[in-house]
């Protein structure tokens, strides 16, 4: 580790970067080949098929294509599918985040890696080292578990490990391979309702507090916070079936957001001085189209406000932990200067909140 520290322990968010796979999968294609596979008469497939439509994705990226959707894949060809290009897509969306910040990666002391869609032993951040130039004695710390909530939960935790030790480079890598889940003999609402909603995709950030390779107007990170609420375990997540992971969704999320997040958000401003008036721009992860409505009533904006969530999820669906990312990168491509709120939800059922200030 470098013995340059930094004069206030104010970490920034020095590179954001994001890549996505080859297969681009039209939501129209998506739809019918749904159909296909699911519309026999129990299924119940005519009552859901509106949901493609109601999504509001016209595009998703995928590691596989199309046909192979309809091919039957145990848990092992899928989780070596995910070491493979989870792989790819990290070193991809490193290399870019490295190069943004002007930083070769011998200069990174910690490396923070979310991912809940594979398992990885070694982890994926081992593999990633096999592919970049790190030092050998760089700190890693791999974070599974954290579903959607993970974008917001990762930046947080590598300000945190910058913060604790102010001279270092802290990257974060984020990759979620949600089409690999894809169960085509499962006809429950959940799993048509993934189908609608799940895209692959990868972000890498830069944080640090140091000022000798941190622009000052870099983007300050924080405070961040989480909450988790009580008998929730069932809301969201992932069940283990004997081909692989298998996606546990409520039908109450929306509800959920419009009606309990706004406290828990109040509470955590008021901790920091903060007034949700002096939010300037939300950063949401947009789990979906009913989520991101119930977002905007839930923060009294006007509908269709939260202009870039809804780009995202058009342009790439829900890429569950690296989705916010991928809104922050739309939003500081504007280069607007002003306090964002950041907020993801994830299993738990935990809300992650963090500010930004640019």
């Amino acid at each position: 580790m470098t013995p340059i520290a930094a004069q206030t322990a104010i970490p920034r968010l020095a590179a954001l970067a994001t890549a996505v796979p080859r297969f681009d999968l039209d939501q129209a294609d998506v739809a019918a080949r749904a159909g296909e596979l699911f519309a026999s008469a129990e299924s119940g497939f005519h009552r859901l098929a509106p949901v493609y439509r109601n999504a509001r994705i016209d595009t998703r990226h995928a590691c596989v294509p199309l046909d192979w959707f309809g091919e039957h894949h145990g848990f092992p060809e899928r989780n070596g599918l995910f070491l493979e290009h989870a792989t790819d897509l990290l070193v991809e969306a490193a290399s870019k985040a490295l190069a943004e910040a002007n930083l070769h990666p011998s200069e990174i002391d910690s490396i923070v890696t979310v991912c809940s869609s594979g398992i990885a032993t070694p982890g994926l951040d081992a593999r990633v080292m096999q592919r970049l130039p790190f030092r050998r004695d760089v700190q890693r710390l791999p974070i599974f578990g954290l579903g959607c909530a993970g974008g917001v939960m990762g930046l947080s935790r590598a300000a945190a490990m910058a913060k604790a030790a102010p001279a270092s480079h802290v990257l974060l890598l984020v990759v979620e391979l949600c089409s690999l889940t894809f169960r085509r003999q499962d006809r429950s609402k959940s799993n048509m309702v993934a189908t609608a909603l799940f895209g692959d995709g990868a972000a890498a950030a830069v944080v640090s507090c140091r000022t000798d390779t941190v622009s000052m107007s870099a983007p300050r990170l924080g405070p961040w916070g989480e909450h988790t609420w009580p008998d929730s375990l069932d809301v969201m997540g992932w069940e283990v079936a004997d081909d692989g992971l298998k996606v546990v969704f409520s039908r109450d999320i929306p509800a959920l957001v419009r009606d309990d997040l706004r406290p828990v958000v109040d509470d955590f401003l008021a901790r920091h001085e903060i007034r949700l008036r002096d939010i300037e721009e939300f950063v949401c992860h947009p789990g979906g189209a009913k989520v991101v409505d119930a977002l905007e009533d839930c923060f009294e904006l006007q509908r269709g406000t939260l202009t870039h969530a809804r780009d995202t999820l058009r342009d790439h669906g829900n890429m569950s932990a690296a989705t916010v990312l991928f809104v922050l990168r739309a939003t500081l491509d504007e280069r607007l200067s002003g306090r964002r709120l950041m907020t993801t939800l994830g299993p738990g059922f935990t809300a992650a909140m963090m500010v930004i200030e640019a």
